[in-house]
């Protein structure tokens, strides 16, 4: 009998692991396979660092290999609103990353707690003294028993949809990987109401270009094909893609979709909620809601210290929400994008 079963290997189980590994019995379970060329699952996402997902990695003491960051480093965004054909420059600081290799950095991080990969959860049962894990592995099914239950595992989390009846806004999360036929280093935002009430993205990494969208999940693929052909006239070429990946994205309207846990059933990172619904940033929540979750564990009440503990990333999210209304109202986009407050100008 373990004392937690933690499913899920992104930062957010990643970092719990690592952190509680010396005080409890935990197994961690993940679809993942550390090595790139066999893991049969990779995370449909940008890969950029945001400022606040360094300043986490920053409390934690820990610096990214050269081995996880990618090329070219950018330090500029070019937000480009489709319908009204605004372009603006921005200065921001992300660190440009390989994210495969950035999450299996981060699990490799784990010494204490035992780590199954490659493993697919397909069922989870409450018992009279705890909660089974059904997974498969190497086309063998296995059972892990455990006192504790943390959900770690994203917007589709199976621990989530299993135990929990609060609802949350989702958006499929489309991305495309395309030879780069750009020279200049580019990481650009892309904007189109009719489309998305999120947003659209494309950066070069290593000599790839990257082209995402998060979209409502109606329609999703073919909004994704009409954003990839009124995007074309700023230079995107993304007539062949070389792969498709997609996942579902969560994005909270409010912070009422947000689910802590109840009793011993716990959720962190995405699964939670915990992630920007402005830009779906979502590794500094991922590294934060792991370190409120393992401070509680050391109490004799772990929800409620923990409930308490997310106070501030809720109140964060709830000003992030705030954020949104601005960014993704066409008018207050167009006025802020006019206005040039906080923009930059690039010289030739």
């Amino acid at each position: 009998m373990r004392d937690v079963i933690i499913i899920g290997g992104g930062p957010a189980g990643s970092t719990l692991a690592r952190l509680i590994g010396k005080d409890f019995n935990v197994v961690l379970i993940d679809k993942k396979n550390k090595d790139e060329e066999k893991t049969t699952f990779k995370k449909p996402c940008g890969g950029l660092i945001a400022p606040d997902a360094q300043r986490a990695l920053a409390r934690f003491q820990l610096q990214i290999p050269t081995e996880v960051l990618a090329n070219p480093q950018i330090f500029a965004v070019k937000t480009i609103d489709l319908q009204s054909k605004l372009i603006t420059h921005y200065q921001r600081f992300y660190l440009n990353v390989n994210r495969h290799r950035f999450d299996s950095w981060m699990l490799s991080l784990v010494q204490d707690a035992d780590v199954i990969e490659d493993a697919r959860v397909i069922k989870i049962e409450k018992t009279s003294i705890g909660y089974e894990v059904t997974y498969i592995k190497d086309d063998k099914q296995y059972i892990e028993k455990g006192r504790m239950l943390v959900g770690a595992d994203g917007a589709d989390s199976i621990v989530r949809k299993t135990f929990f009846k609060r609802k949350i806004r989702q958006y499929m999360a489309i991305q495309q990987v395309f030879n780069a036929s750009l020279t200049k280093p580019l990481y650009a935002s892309l904007f189109d109401h009719t489309l998305t009430d999120s947003y659209g993205w494309g950066l070069i990494k290593d000599d790839e270009l990257i082209f995402g969208a998060a979209l409502p999940l109606q329609d999703s693929r073919k909004n994704f094909e009409l954003l990839k052909s009124r995007s074309e006239i700023y230079d995107f070429n993304t007539q062949q893609p070389l792969f498709t990946e997609a996942c579902l994205v969560n994005s909270p309207k409010s912070i009422g979709e947000i689910e802590c846990g109840e009793s011993n059933v716990f959720l962190i990172g995405e699964s939670a909620g915990f992630i920007s619904p402005s830009s779906l940033e979502g590794i500094s929540y991922a590294l934060d809601s792991a370190l409120a979750l393992a401070k509680a564990m050391r109490k004799s009440d772990i929800i409620k210290a923990y409930k308490i503990n997310c106070r501030r990333l809720k109140t964060k999210i709830w000003l992030k929400h705030l954020k949104s209304i601005v960014l993704y109202t066409p008018l207050f986009r167009r006025l802020v994008m006019m206005s040039k407050l906080d923009s930059i100008t690039l010289e030739d």
